[in-house]
């Protein structure tokens, strides 16, 4: 996990990041196809904990209850958890993870041009990001490479063309799995607009105390 100097610069870079407007739990990560398997990550970006017992996910048959998501149980504000192909294990161990949530054994998998759907315990609706780079031609695909939202404006958009593909070092903290896949599961980064913050905070600090 990347170290971020200057708490003060931290805690302006959080406390100016406007969430959603209808913030709570959302799709902020995924990789459709990987060598250590495929994954989804949502996030919450509310001010409550979220009680993820009977929420479901689902891919472009847009059913609620197939892939279950209540292991999950409560997930904390700022918090981000993970469903996988691979088996949880492996996949905790391919990325090095240390108390990230991970579900893993969906079959319901992605493809190459897919959606990813998130109900909540109602069956309702929560996300939806229809992506694909034959659907829509000139956006990412990610192959081994995750994607991530370029802005927290993107979040709950369902505009597959606000997201960019992870870099190792990128803003979004992005390094390599053991099987050289190329993401940032379990943890969410409001960038780049936090990096932008981040910069300008570190840069008065510096001002200040240089």
């Amino acid at each position: 996990m990347r170290s971020i100097a200057g708490g003060l610069g931290l805690v302006f870079v959080l406390a100016s990041i406007v969430p959603p407007a209808s913030a709570g739990m959302y799709i902020t990560e995924w990789m459709y196809s990987g060598a250590n398997g495929e994954f989804v990550e949502f996030t919450n970006l509310g001010a409550v904990p979220i009680d993820m017992t009977g929420w479901s996910y689902d891919d472009d048959s847009q059913l609620p209850g197939v892939f279950d998501l209540s292991g999950f149980g409560v997930v904390q504000p700022g918090q981000s958890v993970i469903i996988t192909e691979s088996t949880a294990d492996g996949f905790i161990a391919a990325w090095n993870l240390s108390g990230v949530a991970v579900l893993g054994g969906y079959t319901n998998n992605l493809g190459r041009n897919d959606e990813i759907n998130l109900f909540n315990a109602g069956g309702q609706l929560v996300d939806r990001l229809t992506y694909g780079d034959q659907t829509f031609p000139g956006t990412i695909r990610t192959q081994n490479v995750s994607g991530n939202p370029l802005t927290p404006a993107a979040l709950g958009a369902n505009d597959v063309s606000q997201w960019t593909l992870s870099v190792v070092g990128d803003e979004f903290g992005s390094y390599t799995s053991t099987g050289g896949d190329k993401g940032n599961p379990g943890i969410y980064i409001p960038e780049p607009a936090g990096l932008v913050l981040l910069g300008l905070a570190g840069l008065t600090l510096r001002r200040r105390h240089g």
